[in-house]
């Protein structure tokens, strides 16, 4: 690893810092001047803590020198996705709804990296709400990918992604409702890690969906994510979703090989589904080949469609979510981004029957994966490809494909995204290392032991200090929908049903999306026996 500051991974600069030949103060100091003078290239931030840190950083350099060390956390540096509460500062959720919102309490996950003596280097950006798009039309401009600025850095962690790769910080939350914590991983060439749902509490943390949101770090290697677990993990009375179960010693599995290791690969994600290009397949099979050296037996395996998944997922979450903001839909629609939205509003056209055949499938899938998960210790399949540019996002494209990401959030077991290299581009290729609920330690494991065995963690994106600050590419506006008469008839009434002032523009969003609601609710199974009834709408059996 560098030699810089900067570039230090958690577990070496937590190394140093016990040793006391590395102050966590100058560890702070140095990260400070290095967000004041490259941050403006990324908009990594929304609310920089600098001088919070620098006290932090003090009061943890006074505890170690007195002999109170707490760990490998003690004295490092994070960020926190804007949608986990800080007591007296700032979330906002990346959003003018929440633009004055200072929390009177920290969420639990912050609270419980501040007991490991973490040093708060700030509020990052994120999709408004963690969902909608890279918006220009917000507050807070979307962050930028540090590989290439006018690249997208994902969603919705998107600052959590550029910050811990441009080396504003050794690591940072997100959250993950499908593929919110893997994305920015993939494009942004992080360590990024979905742990079982449950696993890691949601309480104080802005709500996406219920069912489906995972909270778990961003770092540069999956050994720093370990470390980030050790602390983060447990049960918590707070969230009614946590799971209570022994937690287990994520560091010390790590290090070896992967002898008799039974790996499914999910070859049909990126073949047939979403089909990838030439030279993200050829990264696959060389990450492949790495595996198989480590002793690992791997062979292909089938799962459900990647559009099957999303369609259960997108009808579930998007009812929860559009639940959780309806009084300010109702009452200022305007004050959201266009991006949210038209992902948001479209779900006045979901029925609460509609909701409830998601919850009984999704209790299919679950049942689905027990023959999978006795006959596979791990499955591996494609992460999210190569970051696309700011001009070629559509708010539509939510509506019109499935997400490579999403089937691991309708199933809730552990998911880990790392860099399996990068393309004639420059830009991050990615892998999602997958495993069974609660088998957390075995995906860290198996990430961190391809990690050693391979060279990407050496290279970092280059940021120039004295670079100038060039306008991002911005999308064209969404074109008009051409829905026809019955469909806007049909938009007309449940957005009147549902007390939505919308405009015109507004409107057309959810015309837009209508068909594509339309066909993807008709395609969830209703022939279900009665009792198939969705029993875990929460949680799942360990």
């Amino acid at each position: 690893m560098s030699d810089d500051l900067h570039f230090l991974t958690i577990a070496e600069a937590g190394k140093r810092i016990a040793k006391k030949d590395l102050s966590p103060v100058e560890l702070v100091e140095n990260y400070v001047d290095r967000i004041e003078t490259l941050n403006p290239q990324l908009d990594a931030f929304v609310t920089p803590t600098l001088e919070l840190a620098v006290e932090q950083a003090k009061s943890a350099e006074a505890e170690i020198a007195a002999g109170n060390h707490k760990g490998p956390l003690h004295g490092v540096p994070f960020g926190l996705k804007d949608i986990y509460e800080t007591k007296g500062i700032l979330t906002s959720g990346h959003s003018k709804v929440m633009e004055d919102h200072i929390p009177d309490q920290d969420a639990t996950t912050t609270a419980k990296l501040y007991e490991a003596g973490m040093v708060l280097l700030g509020k990052l950006s994120t999709h408004e709400f963690a969902h909608g798009g890279p918006s220009f039309d917000l507050p807070w401009p979307p962050a930028r990918n540090p590989w290439n600025t006018d690249h997208v850095t994902g969603g919705s962690s998107s600052g959590s992604g550029a910050a811990v790769a441009a080396g504003f910080l050794p690591a940072a939350m997100g959250s993950d409702t499908g593929g919110s914590i893997r994305t920015p991983a993939c494009l942004s060439g992080t360590a990024g890690f979905k742990p079982t749902y449950g696993l890691v509490s949601r309480a104080g943390v802005i709500a996406n969906s219920y069912t489906f949101d995972h909270c778990g770090p961003l770092t540069w290697t999956v050994e720093d994510s370990a470390l980030m677990m050790q602390a983060l993990a447990g049960h918590d009375t707070r969230d009614p979703a946590s799971a209570n179960v022994d937690i287990p010693d994520f560091a010390a599995v790590l290090g070896g090989d992967l002898k008799g290791k039974r790996i499914g690969i999910v070859r049909h994600f990126y073949e047939e589904d979403l089909p990838a290009n030439d030279e993200t397949k050829q990264a696959l099979e060389a990450a492949y080949d790495v595996l198989r050296n480590l002793g690992a037996e791997l062979e292909d395996v089938r799962l459900r469609t990647c559009r099957e998944y999303m369609d259960v997922k997108v009808t579930i979450a998007e009812s929860e979510l559009y639940n959780v903001h309806e009084g300010n839909l109702r009452t200022r629609p305007s004050d959201f981004g266009s991006d949210f939205l038209g992902r948001s509003t479209p779900a006045c056209l979901i029925t609460g029957a509609d909701y409830v055949a998601a919850q009984r499938e999704r209790r299919v899938m679950l049942a689905e994966m027990a023959p999978i998960y006795e006959r596979y210790d791990l499955l591996v399949t494609a992460g999210t490809y190569a970051a696309p540019r700011f001009d070629a996002h559509r708010t539509i494209s939510f509506w019109e494909k499935p997400a490579i990401t999403t089937p691991f959030n309708v199933t809730g077991g552990p998911a880990l995204a790392l860099c399996i290299g990068y393309n004639t581009a420059g830009l991050p290729l990615s892998m999602q290392i997958v495993g069974k609920p609660f088998d957390d330690a075995a995906v860290l494991q198996a990430g961190d032991a391809y990690e050693r065995a391979t060279s990407w963690r050496s290279q970092r994106p280059q940021l120039d200090p004295n670079g100038a600050v060039q306008p991002a590419p911005q999308p064209a506006p969404d074109e008009p929908s051409n829905a026809d008469a019955a469909t806007r008839q049909r938009v007309a009434d449940a957005v009147s049903a549902a007390g939505l002032p919308l405009n015109e523009a507004q409107l057309d969003q959810i015309n837009a999306a209508a068909p594509y609601v339309a066909e993807m609710v008709g395609r969830i199974n209703r022939d279900r026996s009665f009792a198939n009834e969705p029993a875990n709408t929460f949680s799942f059996s360990n």
